[in-house]
C-alpha cells in the first residue's frame, strides 16, 4: 500500500515538473501527508492518550451516561476522491458563477482546507433509567451533549491542542453553544444538513503533533442516521457522485485540471474493489469488506467505551 502511495506521489511529482502544473505538486503533497502519518504513526499514542484524558474526565463528571470515544485515520480512498472532488466542484462552482474558469492559484487555494485526516467521534447516549419523570430524552441528551461541547475546547487546550475557528458567519453560531466557544463549532445540530445529518464538529490543531484533527459529537440517534439511517456514508458518497460529475459544463480540453480530476473521481467511483490486491484488504464486493489496511474503510483507532454506571443496578 505505501509503496503505491510513494510512487503514485512521484509521479505526480515528475508530472508537475515537466507541465509545469502547481494543483499536481500539491495532490502530491497532500499524499506525503497521508504516507507521514501512515509510516510515522507514533503520534497517534500521543494525542490518543490526550485525548483519553477527556474521556476518563466525563467518566467522573457524567457517571450515567453511556458513551463511546472513537478515531479514525481517513481512508486512502476517500481522501483520493475528496480531494480531486473538491477541484471538480471548485471549478465548476466557479464557472457558473461568473462565467470564467479560475486562475491555478484560487484553485489551489481551496486545497489547503483538509483538517480531518485524522478524526475522533464522541457518541453519548442517557439511559432511560436515569431519565427524570416527565424528561424527554432527545432533549435531556442535546443539553448534556451541548454541556461537553463547551468544555472540550479548554480541556484540549490545556493539553497541547489549540481550537480553530469555524469560518462561519455569526448568524449560523448555536445558541445552545456558550459564547465563548460558538465561533469554534460547526453545529450540523441547529443547521441540520441533507439528509437529516446532525453532529457538532470542532477542528483542532496538535501543537505536539503538528498537524490538524477534528473531534465530532453526536448523540446515540445521530450517529445512527449518520451510519446506517438515510444520512449515512455509503448514500451521502452516491449523492455525491452527481454533484461532482459535472462534466457536460465545461468542455474537455478547456481546463486541465478539472479534466484530470473528474477522470479520477470516475475510475474511483467505478472501481471494482473485489479485483484490488492489496495486503491487508479484500472483498467480495463492493459491499462485503474485509479492511484491515485503511484502503476504502477509515483505520480504526482509539475504541473506548463507557456503559453508563448503576445502570443495572436500576432496572429490574
Amino acid at each position: 500500500m505505501l509503496k503505491i502511495l510513494h510512487q503514485y506521489s512521484a509521479d505526480l511529482r515528475e508530472n508537475a515538473k515537466q507541465t509545469h502544473n502547481s494543483i499536481d505538486t500539491a495532490h502530491s503533497n497532500f499524499l506525503i501527508q497521508i504516507i507521514e502519518m501512515l509510516e510515522h504513526n507514533d503520534f497517534l499514542t500521543s494525542q490518543s492518550n490526550r485525548i483519553k484524558e477527556l474521556y476518563k474526565y466525563m467518566t467522573v463528571q457524567y457517571p450515567y451516561l453511556a458513551f463511546t470515544f472513537k478515531g479514525r485515520i481517513k481512508s486512502l480512498i476517500r481522501a483520493e476522491e475528496k480531494f480531486n472532488g473538491y477541484i471538480v466542484e471548485y471549478i465548476y462552482d466557479y464557472f457558473r458563477d461568473n462565467g470564467k474558469l479560475p486562475i491555478e492559484t484560487e484553485v489551489k487555494s481551496k486545497l489547503q482546507c483538509f483538517r480531518d485526516l485524522v478524526a475522533y467521534r464522541i457518541v453519548i447516549s442517557l439511559p432511560k433509567c436515569h431519565l427524570k419523570d416527565g424528561e424527554d430524552r432527545e432533549e435531556a441528551e442535546l443539553k448534556l451533549l451541548y454541556e461537553v461541547a463547551d468544555i472540550l475546547p479548554d480541556f484540549l487546550e490545556e493539553r497541547g491542542f489549540t481550537a480553530e475557528l469555524s469560518g462561519l458567519s455569526e448568524s449560523e453560531h448555536s445558541a445552545r453553544l456558550s459564547e465563548k466557544v460558538r465561533p469554534y463549532y460547526r453545529d450540523y445540530i441547529a443547521n441540520s444538513r441533507p439528509f437529516g445529518y446532525q453532529s457538532l464538529h470542532i477542528t483542532l490543531y496538535d501543537n505536539f503533533a503538528r498537524c490538524y484533527t477534528e473531534v465530532q459529537l453526536r448523540t446515540k440517534d445521530m450517529d445512527d442516521n449518520a451510519e446506517i439511517g438515510e444520512a449515512n456514508h455509503f448514500g451521502y458518497e452516491k449523492r455525491q457522485e452527481s454533484s461532482r460529475t459535472r462534466r457536460e459544463a465545461i468542455p474537455e480540453g478547456e481546463c486541465i485540471w478539472f479534466d484530470e480530476a473528474y477522470e479520477r473521481v470516475r475510475k474511483l467511483q467505478e472501481i471494482d474493489l473485489s479485483k484490488v490486491d492489496v495486503n491487508m484488504f479484500r472483498a467480495a464486493d463492493n459491499f462485503l469488506i474485509n479492511d484491515g489496511c485503511g484502503l476504502f474503510r477509515g483505520r480504526q483507532i482509539l475504541p473506548f467505551e463507557h456503559l453508563s454506571r448503576f445502570q443495572n443496578d436500576l432496572i429490574d
